[in-house]
């Protein structure tokens, strides 16, 4: 719950970095695992976790139903407080699993845990007419990424994909629903090579402290490197590649597509038009209906402080001018990344672009809703290269539903962004 407010908090959460790399020492640690070699990692262990990382708790770490290992991913890392969380994906041919090694600050492993990945392929997914690789996005600061390829001679056109708000990692998973995973399956099985990478603000958390972090440094800047590694590669096109944001991805995406300058076109999926703040408080006000007839006594009162906190922060937001020296965080943001969106206007600024445009909205998002679309629909009215398009039972996740959205929807297993989606999106980049 109180899903874009958190996840926009969360980005002003001052996180230390550990003095080394924690990546080869997890890498390492996994070879030795899968190797079985479960002695050699007793060195790798800190003295308080030996107990629980015996050779005999370890070799239950890997599943003999699991079958051999096919690929092992790039690593990610988090930090929790001073350790760090590294996770790496591995794909054996019965089982995607991702393990989860923690290493303190002395660089010792804490624990090694293995997570079986509740997602499956969607329907739409044909596993047999793609394939997947590995990439690198950006020099200063690298981003894993996976190219997913169609079968075939090609070229194809291409389409990257923007993140939301938060640590999202390359799949865009919320809960249940991986968003660009199962966009990146469905488009390639169509014939379209899709890029997705790990968001900034996940391989690097301590980005978001620097006084002059925006949201170019937040999603536009790795945004035009992605485009740029999806040109050069040989399966692709260069003069069709695409972007496709996604919530906060889709806001920015007509100053990304003027940052790169030659985009074949853009996607704006639930994606707002409004300020941010005004985005905020509407997804809180829409919670509040709910906290109103759940919440009594103490709990309530609470809430009712939290609420006139929110509108107090939206209502400073909205009186910050270019001179202001405002540095405290206002619903998670910096007075540099809001002043940095200070009168920004997505579609007005889309309006002078030149590319075809497409504006996807579920009508049951509560996080962007369809104040947002009826905006886009307003500001680009008329134009001959802009396609817009609803439907009445997704919502933000592009999950099918019925009912009042909640973010509780998102946990549900077995989920998918609806074949709806995919098939519009790739008839509009066919075209």
């Amino acid at each position: 719950m109180f899903s874009r407010v958190l996840c926009l908090l969360s980005a002003g959460v001052l996180l230390a970095q550990p003095a080394a790399d924690p990546k080869d020492t997890a890498r390492k640690a996994l070879d030795l695992l899968l190797a079985h070699k479960y002695s050699d990692l007793g060195p790798l262990i800190s003295q308080n976790s030996k107990a629980a990382n015996s050779e005999a708790e370890l070799a239950k770490k890997v599943s003999d139903a699991w079958g051999p290992v096919q690929t092992i991913g790039v690593p990610s890392v988090r930090m929790l407080g001073t350790a760090s969380m590294v996770t790496i994906p591995v794909k054996f041919a019965n089982q995607e699993v991702s393990y989860e090694v923690s290493i303190n600050a002395e660089g010792q492993i804490g624990l090694i845990l293995p997570r079986v990945d509740p997602w499956k392929h969607p329907p739409y997914g044909k596993t047999d007419s793609f394939k997947e690789r590995d990439v690198t996005v950006g020099t200063q600061w690298k981003l894993a990424g996976t190219l997913t390829v169609p079968n075939g001679a090609g070229p194809f056109p291409g389409i990257v994909l923007v993140h939301d708000t938060g640590q999202a990692d390359r799949d865009e998973q919320n809960g249940a629903v991986k968003v660009f995973k199962d966009l990146a399956e469905g488009l390639a099985s169509e014939g379209v090579v899709v890029l997705r990478y790990e968001k900034r603000t996940r391989a690097y958390p301590s980005v978001t402290q620097k006084e002059d972090y925006t949201a170019e440094a937040e999603i536009m800047n790795d945004a035009v490197l992605a485009a740029g590694v999806l040109r050069v590669q040989p399966e692709v096109k260069p003069g069709r590649v695409f972007a496709l944001g996604f919530g906060l991805g889709g806001y920015l995406m007509p100053r990304i597509a003027e940052a790169d300058g030659k985009l074949a076109g853009m996607i704006v999926v639930n994606g707002n038009e409004r300020p941010l703040e005004d985005l905020a408080l509407d997804e809180m006000m829409y919670i509040d209906e709910d906290q109103e007839k759940t919440l009594t006594g103490p709990k309530l009162e609470q809430w009712h402080r939290q609420m006139a906190v929110i509108r107090e922060q939206a209502a400073r937001i909205k009186k910050l001018t270019d001179g202001d020296t405002e540095t405290s965080s206002l619903l998670g943001m910096k007075g540099a990344y809001l002043l940095d969106l200070k009168g920004y206007d997505p579609a007005g600024q889309a309006k002078l672009l030149k590319i075809p445009m497409l504006i996807l909205q579920g009508e049951r998002d509560y996080q962007v809703n369809m104040k947002d679309f009826a905006a886009w629909k307003a500001g680009l009215a008329g134009l001959p290269n802009v396609t817009l398009k609803s439907y009445p039972p997704l919502d933000h996740l592009l999950a099918e539903g019925t009912g009042r959205s909640t973010s509780t929807d998102y946990r549900k297993p077995g989920q998918h962004v609806s074949q709806a989606v995919v098939d519009d999106v790739a008839k509009w980049v066919a075209q």
